[in-house]
């Protein structure tokens, strides 16, 4: 009897010990594509005010988790029954992401709004709209970004027995989740940190400069992920395209792969802002003729 329960225990180290190993290689394999999780999700986790900052970022968490509780048990089905979806849904995933990046591009460039010298009072009602719209933003976002890690991460270890695939690619879920998000609260609330610095040491000494520093850096901070997540939603819809459509993967294979997916997100972002574009004028046109 005893053996017996000594057998489980060493079966269940082994499978544990095997589970480790996959969910090293699945997060190495997953790592650029959580640098961008992290970028696109920091741009979109700001602009809230000070004292909403924690609660939105922990709605957009929940979300984050809901999603993968979503995503996981279908794609592990999917893997099994009906491999070819799989394809099919980064690729459509794909061309959300580059219509997003686009869109953020020309927004900048085309439609930058000047600034308004006016103090225009927001209703806490508004407030609140803004907020939740941005937190569902930031939710889908993270979807189809999360349907990307949890793709490379089965695949990694898509010749390993289903159990491992199954906790391998949960230990990389909850692992991206509360990495991502743990390390953008920790941005967000660098000017509070910096505030309470100098207010601790009455705006003298080290402490003063550390807390003025995290002050004038958040705004800098801010503003570069904006940018590296307009970048990395170019650069992940390109990675999807080049690697999952063999057509493009062969397309100009003396370009560098970097060049391949701007090239090929920019395109797909452009198809789709254009298609968006030509609904919306004829959706107008016929609310207008009704």
């Amino acid at each position: 009897m005893a053996s017996g329960i000594f057998a489980i225990l060493d079966d269940i180290a082994a499978l544990m010990d095997d589970v480790a190993v996959a969910s090293k290689i699945a997060t190495q394999k997953t790592a650029a594509i959580l640098g961008d999780d992290l970028a696109v999700n920091a741009e979109k986790a700001t602009g809230f005010l000070s004292s909403r900052e924690l609660p939105v970022l922990w709605a957009i968490t929940k979300g984050s988790f809901i999603n993968k509780l979503i995503i996981i048990p279908i794609a592990l089905l999917l893997n099994v029954f009906f491999p070819a979806a799989i394809n099919g849904a980064l690729v459509i995933g794909g061309f959300y992401l580059a219509y997003e990046g686009v869109e953020k591009i020309i927004e900048y460039f085309f439609h930058h709004a000047p600034e308004v010298l006016e103090t225009v009072e927001i209703t806490e009602e508004d407030a609140a709209v803004a907020e939740k719209s941005k937190i569902k933003a930031a939710i889908v976002t993270d979807f189809i970004l999360s349907v990307e890690i949890v793709i490379i991460a089965l695949g990694s270890v898509a010749e390993k027995i289903l159990s491992i695939q199954i906790m391998t690619v949960f230990v990389v879920a909850i692992i991206a989740t509360i990495g991502v998000y743990g390390i953008v609260a920790l941005i967000v609330r660098m000017d509070d940190t910096g505030y309470k610095l100098i207010k601790h040491s009455n705006n003298k000494g080290i402490l003063a400069k550390v807390g003025t520093l995290l002050v004038k850096l958040l705004p800098m901070i801010i503003k570069f992920l904006s940018v590296v997540g307009t970048l990395a939603l170019i650069l992940v819809s390109g990675g999807i395209f080049v690697h999952n459509i063999e057509y493009v993967h062969h397309l100009m294979p003396q370009l560098p792969i970097v060049a391949q997916e701007t090239f090929f997100g920019l395109v797909a972002g452009l198809l789709v802002f254009a298609v968006v574009a030509i609904f919306k004028k004829l959706f107008t046109l016929f609310k207008l003729k009704i």
